[in-house]
């Protein structure tokens, strides 16, 4: 499944619990109850690129590979924006949105996310 793609980038979002797709700021948005978790951008700049949510530790390590920076807009919040240059495997990539995931949805009610069906890892 190819995440740079509208097609793939819908069908992994999707497959989590609670997450809707909105097009929002020349992007495809993946949101869960309402937060932006991942958006695949359609516009340029950065064209079919993908920003995502990410710890600290990943922050530092990712915007060390050529191909990542921090995300626009995002940057104050740990956001970084990846292009299909930068070369993450297609194993690391749904690792790291499924991890973007998982800490927007932690900042999310206990209530909410028992209705939306969310587990945290």
């Amino acid at each position: 499944m190819n995440l740079f793609e509208i097609g793939g980038f819908e069908s992994f979002t999707l497959s989590l619990p609670g997450v809707s797709l909105v097009d929002q700021w020349g992007s495809r948005v993946a949101k869960v109850s309402d937060k932006v978790f991942t958006l695949l951008r359609l516009a340029s700049p950065d064209l079919n690129s993908i920003v995502f949510k990410c710890p600290e530790e990943s922050f530092v390590v990712l915007t060390g590979i050529e191909g990542v920076k921090q995300a626009p807009y995002f940057a104050k919040r740990q956001w970084v924006c990846v292009s299909k240059e930068a070369g993450l495997s297609d194993s690391e990539l749904d690792a790291y949105l499924r991890r973007s995931y998982q800490l927007v949805a932690a900042g999310l009610t206990k209530q909410v996310r028992q209705e939306l069906g969310i587990r945290l890892e």
